[in-house]
């Protein structure tokens, strides 16, 4: 986006952040999680040239989306790719800020090790590794990024909870427990929680359709609430971070007119009053699936989301941008948290803001707001569609 539309669609842009960024602002910015196998050989090339729009952060994986007779080529591959970057970086030819925030989705702890002695002085461009079937035994991740923390560098843990252990009822709760308390002994290496409802449904014989999200598989949408509950704690602070949509279009474009000439349509309640709400099929049913289960994601308080299709990128960050008025709302909490009033009008006198039960909301907003930017005014998430989007 040129500077000039910058200013346009955003009150407050969004703030720079790399590896080295504090944690608690950091797990709030990783926004759409682009997936790609380890065994994609372009992975440099589309990093360098910033062939993906708006991607915050990226998981290199090892795990499920290779064969198993693939894994070494792929940590070769990995390896090739990672020193291609750094490459690019210390010959200055690439900006720190034109990188994502990169990781590694690993099978076991012994492979961090091996891919850690084969990148070298490279590895200092990976942000962490992402630890896949985590369960209350899978301390040993924990264990190897610690140790390589005092000898090698910096790195963060992401622990996709996606057990049988979690999603079969009678083992969840202790289980849930049990990797809380675990995961309390690395606090500081825990850069996010990620749901892993892929393999949740799997276990069921479920595969949810374009038209329903995640939500509406009821035996998911108990344990998601639940991994929420445990996890999203205020006082927790851990970053809980959406599952996969698993849709992407075959072609077509979003059109920018289009868009705007009827993002939304009108309705009459029984009272007769105007009521809105977004179109059943605002711009395909892939994304517009995507769409409804990301506000539904942030409705229930999870940040980001990991996604498989470069066109989920533009829908997912711009869901996060904070409105204008909540941005206002946040603001509001904050300097008026004295003690001195326990609820004020909203600036668009349409709510009440209560100090005390909506400081840790007002708090998060802020944290979106560093990450994601806050908006003008008249804009929302639409202004960032444009006819360069292919979905």
């Amino acid at each position: 986006m040129t500077k000039e539309g910058l200013e346009a669609t955003f009150f407050k842009a969004p703030e720079f952040f790399n590896k080295e960024t504090p944690r608690g602002i950091l797990s709030h910015a990783l926004g759409a999680s682009l997936y790609m196998p380890g065994t994609r050989e372009t992975i440099a090339s589309d990093i360098i040239s910033n062939k993906y729009r708006g991607l915050a952060s990226t998981v290199l994986c090892l795990e499920d989306s290779i064969g198993d007779a693939e894994v070494p080529f792929a940590e070769e591959n990995l390896a090739k790719q990672v020193q291609e970057v750094y490459n690019t970086l210390e010959n200055q030819e690439l900006e720190s800020f034109e990188l994502p925030l990169i990781f590694i989705r690993v099978r076991d702890p012994e492979q961090i090790l091996r891919l850690i002695e084969r990148m070298g002085d490279s590895s200092k461009i990976i942000t962490g590794f992402v630890f896949p079937k985590f369960t209350a035994e899978s301390f040993r991740y924990f264990e190897t990024i610690k140790s390589l923390n005092q000898t090698t560098g910096f790195f963060y843990g992401m622990p996709i909870i996606e057990s049988n252990e979690v999603i079969y009822r009678e083992s969840r709760f202790r289980e849930l427990m049990d990797i809380k308390e675990l995961l309390d002994t690395y606090h500081d290496l825990v850069l996010n929680v990620r749901i892993g409802a892929t393999d949740f449904s799997g276990y069921y014989g479920i595969r949810r359709g374009p038209d329903v999200t995640i939500y509406d598989i009821t035996v998911i949408r108990d344990c998601i609430s639940d991994i929420i509950n445990i996890f999203s704690r205020f006082e927790s602070d851990y970053v809980v971070s959406g599952p996969v949509w698993e849709y992407f279009s075959n072609g077509g474009r979003v059109l920018k007119p289009q868009l705007r000439k009827s993002p939304f349509e009108q309705f009459h309640d029984n009272l007769g009053n105007n009521r809105t709400k977004i179109r059943s099929q605002l711009l395909n049913k892939y994304v517009d699936g995507l769409i409804r289960e990301v506000i539904l994601d942030k409705e229930n308080g999870i940040i980001g989301k990991t996604i498989i299709h470069p066109s989920h990128i533009i829908p997912v960050q711009s869901l996060y941008i904070v409105g204008y008025e909540e941005y206002l709302d946040a603001l509001s909490i904050i300097e008026n948290s004295n003690g001195l009033q326990g609820v004020t009008k909203s600036h668009y006198t349409n709510k009440m803001n209560e100090m005390k039960p909506h400081y840790n909301w007002a708090q998060k907003i802020l944290l979106r707001a560093k990450s994601y930017g806050v908006f003008h005014e008249q804009h929302n998430f639409i202004s960032l569609f444009t006819e360069d989007v292919y979905l």
